[in-house]
């Protein structure tokens, strides 16, 4: 970023602001590495260092949440939420909603915050607060507060303030989950985490239609529909790659956000969903190894969703070596793992696919219709017809790519990825309606509203690809 325009930010800009600011970057840069920061030049260099002024977004957001919009007009830059290409993180929910807190605190109220945390802190941390900020990151370094334990801070609230708590309450409203989370060692020291409904949340989730017939369902048609007749429906996997070992491929804000929306949306179809944190490229592909070894009869189904970096036809583990997108595939062929054959394999694809930019144009008009004998003059046979009952190893998968060939997908940093989001959102659309939409028909309109949208003036075009024999519903069980 232009540094004439950094220096000028900087001089419009008091002590209180450069604090808060550092406050807010907390999350994106190590609290060793903000001790000293006396002004914003200070802090525009650390943020420099992380390459989180690569653009305006970042520091756009910034001085929005400090309520110095004034100062937008010295970055030439629109108030759009940002969206990333894998590259920078943003503010977190979390930390924009503590400073709303410092925002509204008063004098009074501070006093009385610190009075009720001096035995827990010790004197001489808390006389040495000035905001409420130098409170919160005390509270933070004595693991009285963090995104996911705000109980301290919001029992505290209600003492003396009650708007202030709510602010507090509505931000754990929008984050809940309805998730227990455990740890699960298995073979060649790759950890997951296995997720499943409590049973009174499992009550909860289970929806529905009792006015269904499911004797006259057209899900009964076997020939024509996968059957789904398991609870659970069967796996899905989830590999989720945030933190990256190398210097190449920077950390992936916001993938935190896909991984929920998918838990939530796959349990509620019935799917025991199991998440894998930060995988180098050999433990990706032990971990899809070991998963086609397993005995899928009792399952209808299986999922697999790669969140990660990406090049035309890979993805990335943590290590930055690449995995083929053939290789995440090959373990479940009907030749590799017989108990799936038949069944569907749902791969979606979370990642760039090359370095270039999807843009736009204009739809043209419809072409004049062709006559049957023209159109059947263009047709080969490309395959010979499968005879008998037997399988095609590679039947019955679907894959569905975040983007086509060669280009980038976009991700924001504090909601997720265009493409995951846009999924889920469709999922559970279909999941809910009475219509019985099968899968494509959900991508297609993944499809569309992806395609809608820009993303830092650019476009994306997600890709389904498939090999499925029947069609695929998934309601909610």
């Amino acid at each position: 970023m232009d540094r004439l325009k950094l220096s000028r930010i900087d001089e419009e800009l008091v002590s209180s602001e450069v604090a808060a600011l550092c406050f807010l970057c907390r999350d994106v840069i190590n609290r060793k590495r903000l001790e000293g920061i006396v002004d914003a030049k200070g802090l525009f260099l650390r943020l420099e260092e992380k390459g989180l002024l690569e653009n305006d977004f970042f520091l756009s957001q910034l001085l929005q949440t400090i309520c110095r919009a004034d100062l937008l007009n010295l970055l030439e830059t629109d108030s759009r939420q940002p969206e990333e290409t894998d590259a920078n993180p943003m503010l977190s929910d979390y930390r924009v909603m503590l400073y709303r807190v410092y925002e509204d605190m008063t004098e009074e109220n501070l006093d009385k915050m610190k009075f009720l945390l001096s035995n827990k802190l010790g004197k001489a941390k808390i006389e040495a607060c000035n905001t409420a900020l130098d409170v919160f990151a005390e509270m933070e370094m004595a693991g009285l507060l963090s995104n996911t334990n705000l109980h301290e801070l919001h029992t505290m609230l209600l003492e003396f303030d009650q708007q202030l708590a709510l602010i507090i309450q509505r931000y754990t409203e929008d984050v809940h989950s309805h998730a227990i989370i455990c740890s699960i060692p298995i073979e060649g020291d790759v950890s997951f985490r296995c997720f499943c409904s409590s049973d009174a949340g499992a009550s909860d989730a289970s929806v529905v239609f009792s006015d269904a017939e499911p004797m006259t369902s057209p899900l009964s048609d076997h020939t024509e529909y996968y059957a789904l007749l398991h609870n659970p429906r069967g796996l899905c996997v989830v590999i989720n790659n945030e933190y990256f070992l190398g210097t190449e491929l920077k950390n992936r804000g916001g993938t935190q956000e896909d991984a929920k929306a998918l838990l939530t949306v796959f349990t509620r179809l019935g799917f025991n969903v199991v998440v894998h944190d930060d995988l180098t490229a050999h433990k990706m592909l032990l971990v899809l190894r070991e998963l086609g070894s397993r005995n899928f009869l009792d399952d209808d189904a299986l999922v697999v969703c790669v969140l990660s970096h990406g090049e035309k036809g890979c993805v990335y583990g943590i290590d930055e070596k690449p995995v083929s997108l053939r290789e995440l595939s090959l373990p479940f062929t009907s030749g590799r793992a017989p108990t799936l054959a038949g069944k569907p394999k749902l791969f979606f694809i979370q990642a760039c696919q090359g370095s270039n930019y999807q843009r736009g144009s204009l739809p043209c008009p419809p072409k004049p219709r062709q006559e049957e004998g023209d159109r059947q003059s263009r047709l080969e046979a490309d395959a010979g017809r499968v005879d008998g009952e037997t399988v095609p190893w590679d039947a019955d998968f679907l894959l569905g790519m975040a983007t086509v060939p060669e280009c980038k997908s976009f991700r924001n940093t504090a909601k997720g990825s265009i493409y995951i989001q846009e999924l889920c959102r469709q999922l559970m659309r279909s999941a809910e309606s009475s219509e019985m939409d099968d899968m494509l028909t959900v991508l297609t309109r993944v499809n569309r509203e992806v395609s809608k949208g820009e993303y830092l003036n650019y476009k994306q075009m997600p890709e389904p690809k498939y090999t499925l024999t029947k069609k695929l519903v998934l309601k909610f069980v």
